[in-house]
Parts: structure tokens; sequence; C-alpha cells
């Protein structure tokens, strides 16, 4: 099987590395935006809007460009490589594909119209605080009064959120209805905004009799969507730690073959060329992973997506964790300030597992699939 890029795809990735190396050409560039609000560059934003990868998932129909996975994935692991604080990730893919999978052909318009064109931001706010990566929200509950429906409670932490214009939400559906999606509108909600372990932004938002438009048919309960569409998150997800993860190893590589100890570069120590050895190895495990789980999406088959989204993540979550620290303990001091890129790098790579799910998240998941074995009577 053929795994290399096509024209169109290698002239999408050349494009969106020379956009982003003109915004973040050095690590101190990225220190800059997210030291100041709103945690982004917002004139990169709106490049990004002009190119049109902020429509890239969407189709034609709704003002977008109809692209598949391989090219989300492609921008994903663009954005990742330069650590890129701009929302792509929770704004156009995760609350986009919520949108994109369940609103109303005229919500889908208006909605994904404004969102690839730059004019809105989207965030979405389907985790609870302390929850554990389940698609039921247990923080958010919907109570509806005629046509109107209102919801209450507490989304934690909500990626994106400071700055979004409007949330999609996910609540309990009232008298045991399942789980609803619903449009609310920022100014609805009470949002405080903080940084994250990688310096990124996320909120704690608040609903309080919050007025809420139902996205798509009213009252259907919409679980299975919303794992789904969690489940794409991830994969992508897993794109953009690739992309951290490949410039981790390419730059502990340099920084051996320049640092000098001892008169000699650090390179000609065997046991610490064998080192930068094994995070090769772990990098390509988790490249071909996920580039397995990335097409697997193009099945449309919602278990297969699943499976794939878990074993990728499990991968990633190994492969990151170690390349992360073997990143680190080969750079030395300097890898544990806030003006290398390393630790800020592994720092993401931990925030992204945080949010998306970590190894043992994804193992358990892939054991309850095991039901095709006799059990073993213990002796």
């Amino acid at each position: 099987m053929d795994f290399t890029y096509d024209d169109e795809q290698q002239a999408l990735r050349e494009a969106v590395r020379g956009l982003l190396a003109t915004a973040y050409a050095d690590h101190e560039a990225r220190r800059r935006t997210v030291a100041e609000e709103p945690g982004f560059d917002r004139a990169l934003w709106g490049r990004l809007a002009e190119m049109g990868i902020l429509g890239l998932p969407f189709s034609e129909d709704d003002g977008g460009v109809g692209a598949g996975p391989v090219e989300i994935g492609i921008v994903c692991q663009e954005l990742g490589r330069v650590l890129a604080p701009e929302p792509y990730l929770a704004s156009v893919v995760h609350a986009g594909g919520l949108v994109a999978a369940l609103g109303s052909p005229e919500q889908k318009a208006d909605l994904l119209g404004r969102l690839s064109s730059g004019e809105l931001l989207l965030a979405a706010a389907d985790t609870s605080p302390g929850g554990r990566w389940t698609a039921e929200p247990d923080g958010v509950r919907a109570s509806v009064s005629g046509d109107a429906w209102t919801l209450d409670g507490v989304a934690d932490p909500v990626v994106g959120g400071e700055s979004a214009d409007m949330f999609v939400v996910t609540a309990t559906l009232p008298d045991g209805g399942g789980t609803g999606v619903f449009v609310v509108d920022a100014s609805a909600a009470t949002v405080s905004g903080y940084a994250t372990a990688d310096l990124t932004r996320a909120a704690s938002v608040t609903f309080d009799g919050s007025a809420a438009t139902p996205l798509g048919e009213a009252g259907r309960d919409l679980a299975d969507n919303v794992a789904t569409i969690s489940d794409l998150t991830r994969i992508m997800g897993a794109n953009q730690a690739l992309g951290v993860m490949q410039s981790q190893v390419r730059a502990t590589t340099e920084y051996l073959k320049s640092r000098k100890q001892f008169g000699v570069t650090l390179n000609t120590f065997q046991a610490l060329t064998f080192r930068a050895a094994d995070m090769y190895v772990e990098l390509e495990l988790a490249h071909s992973m996920v580039d397995w789980a990335t097409m697997t999406i193009a099945g449309g088959d919602p278990d297969a997506v699943a499976v794939a989204a878990d074993r990728v993540g499990l991968q990633v979550s190994r492969s990151g964790r170690h390349i992360g620290q073997e990143a680190i303990q080969l750079h030395g001091g300097i890898a544990m300030t806030a003006e290398y890129s390393v630790g800020v790098g592994t720092a993401h790579l931990t925030v992204l597992e945080q949010w998306l799910g970590n190894a043992g998240h994804h193992l358990t998941r892939l054991s309850e699939r095991v039901d095709d074995h006799e059990l073993v009577e213990a002796i």
C-alpha cells in the first residue's frame, strides 16, 4: 500500500507549513503569542480562513472545501510541529464536527459557513469537572418549557472556550431521554478562562438557565453520534501529537550533533545515540498507527473508527511519553525551561492526552472489546 502523499496533499502540507513559519519561525514567537490575549494569533487565524483551512472538513454546501481525513490530518500535524496555539482541533475538528454531523441544513450553512470564513469561533462544551473521557454529559442538564430549552451546569475544561463566540454543548435530556446537543451563545454563559500546562487556553463554562437551541432534531438521544465525533477528534489529535513528536526527535538529534562535552559532540557517545535511535523507533510506530487510523475514517464505520481511535490513542500516548521524557533528558536542564520548545512540546502532549484520553483509558476500552476468547480459570 502506498502511504505517500499525492501532489495536492503535498502542496497542502507545504502551504500550511509556509504560513505557520511566518508566525512561528521560532519558539519565542509562540511564547509571545500565548502570553497575550486571546492566546493565539487572530491574524493567522484569518489567513487560515482565507486559505480554506478552517473549512477543510466541511462540505461545499456548508461553505467548506469537502476535503478528506488525510488532508485534515496534514493540517493537524503541521500545527503540532510548531506547537501552534490556534484552536483548530477544538473549534474546527471537534465543535465543527458536531455541527456538521448533527445540525440541520440551516444550522450547518450558518454556523459552519461563519466558522470557515473566520467570523465565528466555536468551542465544544462536552466535558464535566472530574469527568473521565465519557460521552455521557453528567455536568450539564437540559430543561424544556414549551419550545424553549435552557441549560444548567458546568462544563470544564472547555478547550478554546475563553475566546469562543458560541458553545456546542452536550447535556442530559429531561426524563432520562439520553444526550442532547445544543448551541449556546457565549453571552448566555459565565466563562472563566485559564492557562493549561502548555500555556494554551481553556475555560470553565457555567450555564445557569442559559437559553439554548437544539442542534438538529430536538429531544433526540445523540450519545452515539457524540461518541463518534469524539473518536474522530482523538484521531486528529493523534495527528497533532505526531507533529510534536517529529519536531522533538529532530531537535534532539540536532542537539546531539552540535552540543559538545569533553571536546566531542554528544553523538560520539554510543549510549546517547542508542537512546536517540529508540526515540526514532517509537516515532515510526506512532506514525504508522496514525496513518492507519486516519485512513480508517474514510470507511465510515463508527465501530471501526472507535477501535482505531483507541489503538492509535494507546500507541501515541506511550510513544509521546517516551519521546518527551527522552528529549528532556538528552537536552539536560535547558529542556525544563519555558524558553525551549522541547519541554513545552512534552507539556502539549500531556495536555492532549488528558483532554482526549490517556493510555489506561484506551487500553481499558480495547480490553472490553475482547469477547471472542474463553475465560481462563484461575488455578
